[in-house]
């Protein structure tokens, strides 16, 4: 059965109507985007990562789990001949300006480039906004429930390998989960790595949706440096990126059924909605013509005769 489309303000084409193009199951799952409201937006966002960093916080700290299971993962990348995170850690240290360069980056892009993205959704990508909101929602709330499961301890944390604290050793403002902040911060969630799911989240939204060529190589380029450096500051192994995208492709999944398209399919702005005469709808030129010919009619009945 053919999809019935209109035309979206950016020349996309989009179903028109969930229940004409798919039937009740659409009808079910898609959510026409509406143009976000600016205050509604950032409290939900500050709420939500409120909530994430309590639940994410309240986790125990189950230290004993958390070192076997870095011991696991670490026996797993050594048999898949993969375990480098040792070699970049101390490689990457004995270069005192970049080892600095990357505990900084690390404690801080992961919210600005987010938030900077958020903000150019919203602004230039109204249509898109809540979709791609919710990819990002959907993936950190999955990232809850691996590190209620599954406690990893960060390879700088390791008691049988001499990994380098970074952030310690040059002594850098950085990771709520070194230093000082420790105390604040659970120090044995690190399977997924948000860090890789939060800016590929950035990364794929440029790509998908930037028009000029070289912000859509800077968007694959960013959470390819991310990773370099979550392993370099012996924050996290490869391996706990992995599990970040794999949360970031539920993370689109859950948008999918929701929306009913891919968040970068939706038209790019919203359309408003029309106003809705008083009294009701306009009646139909046909509609019009009949009366009037019922008036007529009724003219020139005589008075008393049946209809």
């Amino acid at each position: 059965m053919g999809e019935t489309t209109v035309k979206s303000l950016d020349d996309r084409t989009t179903p028109s109507s969930p229940i004409v193009a798919d039937g009740r199951w659409s009808q079910l799952r898609a959510r026409v985007p509406r143009r976000p409201t600016i205050w509604f937006e950032i409290a939900l966002i500050a709420i939500s990562y409120w909530t994430y960093s309590l639940i994410r916080n309240a986790v125990p700290e189950q230290k004993a789990q958390a070192l076997k299971n870095a011991d696991w993962i670490w026996q797993v990348e050594e048999s898949l001949g993969l375990a480098f995170e040792h070699t970049v850690n101390h490689a990457v240290n004995s270069v005192t300006w970049l080892i600095v360069s990357m505990n900084y980056y690390y404690a801080t892009l992961h919210f600005i480039v987010t938030i900077g993205v958020l903000v150019w959704l919203y602004r230039w990508q109204p249509g898109r906004y809540a979709a791609f909101r919710t990819v990002l929602f959907a993936t950190t709330g999955v990232a809850l429930v691996g590190y209620y499961l599954y406690p990893l301890a960060p390879p700088r944390l390791m008691t049988s390998q001499s990994f380098i604290d970074t952030v310690l050793v040059h002594e850098t403002w950085g990771s709520m989960a070194s230093g000082n902040l420790k105390h604040v911060s659970n120090q044995y969630a690190a399977m997924p790595s948000m860090h890789i799911g939060w800016s590929l989240w950035c990364g794929l939204t440029i790509f998908l949706l930037a028009k000029a060529p070289w912000a859509r190589i800077l968007g694959l380029l960013y959470p390819t440096v991310t990773l370099v450096v979550i392993v370099a500051t012996a924050n996290h192994f490869w391996l706990d990126a992995v599990g970040g995208m794999i949360c970031l492709s539920f993370g689109f999944l859950v948008s999918y059924f929701w929306y009913g398209s891919r968040p970068h399919r939706l038209p790019k702005l919203v359309e408003p909605a029309a106003p809705v005469a008083q009294g009701g709808p306009r009646p139909s030129s046909e509609s019009t013509k009949d009366t009037d010919h019922d008036r007529e009619a009724d003219t020139e009945r005589p008075v008393g005769s049946p209809r």
